[in-house]
């Protein structure tokens, strides 16, 4: 297995030696956090699309009755949409059993980043441990990449930091040296989001609201939903697996009675 961290979005498609890899995309704050949270509330799927016209033409074809129109530009809601990109906002009543149609000015967009990738899933603080036992699970044989969603496609302390948090659960999966994994070569990439996870680990919401998009949302009115994509490791947070098209969970249900602070 190799490990690496890409810590902005980059089309996997166009690189020979990325074809068939494990990525996972992040966006901690917030469309990967989001995504988990309506999964987590039992929405059906969501679809990430990389435009408004393009999300409001998906949930028109879908059927506004099964559909919930989600997503942000510049980090505002859409004018017209159920909901916006925030994750306390994706409860049972808002989103079960409907598929989200989503929109996200960096998040959604990366995800059409990994055409010709063999697996890719959707990564986020609230699920990093979770995510590091489906790629343990896959194999020995496969490269991941941790794909970083960034922001305007410019580093992102965030998404930086929850990459590291997932090395970090691929490393108490080996039981507490990542480099015992047989077969495994962990490139400085991954080295780099581990350490600053590891700095960060003792206070997330602050760190997080201390980078740059956490201090702009925070300045916006949306502080709460940076300490909400701060929460570690939900015990029910699901894995979403993109096939393409669409986000569903990879794994079994969620856990009927989620951990998760609305």
């Amino acid at each position: 297995m190799i490990l690496e961290v890409r810590f902005t979005p980059s089309a996997l498609a166009s690189d020979p030696a990325l074809r068939n890899v494990t990525a996972v995309v992040i966006d901690v704050l917030r469309a990967s956090s989001t995504i988990v949270a309506a999964l987590i509330s039992g929405a059906r799927a969501v679809i990430p699309t990389d435009s408004v016209e393009n999300a409001v033409e998906i949930a028109h074809r879908l059927g506004g009755d099964r559909t919930v129109l989600a997503g942000e530009r510049n980090s505002l809601p859409i004018p017209g949409f159920q909901l916006g990109n925030s994750p306390a906002s994706c409860n049972a009543e808002t989103v079960a059993g409907k598929t989200v149609v989503m929109t996200t000015t960096n998040g959604t967009r990366a995800f059409q980043q990994t055409h010709g990738a063999q697996m890719v899933l959707c990564g986020a603080l609230m699920n990093a441990r979770n995510v590091a036992q489906t790629i343990a699970a896959a194999g020995e044989d496969q490269r991941v990449v941790l794909l970083c969603a960034g922001s305007y496609g410019l580093f992102s302390m965030d998404d930086a930091i929850g990459a590291g948090a997932i090395v970090h659960e691929l490393r108490n999966i080996a039981g507490g040296n990542i480099s015992s994994i047989s077969n495994l070569t962990i490139l400085d990439s991954a080295h780099a989001a581990l350490r600053l996870f590891q700095h960060a680990e003792s206070d997330l919401s602050a760190a997080l609201l201390q980078s740059d998009h956490g201090a702009h949302l925070a300045s916006l009115g949306f502080a709460d939903d940076v300490r909400f994509c701060a929460q570690l490791n939900v015990d029910a947070a699901p894995v979403p697996s993109f096939d393409g098209s669409l986000l569903r969970v990879a794994d079994a249900a969620p856990a009927p009675h989620p951990q998760l602070r609305f």
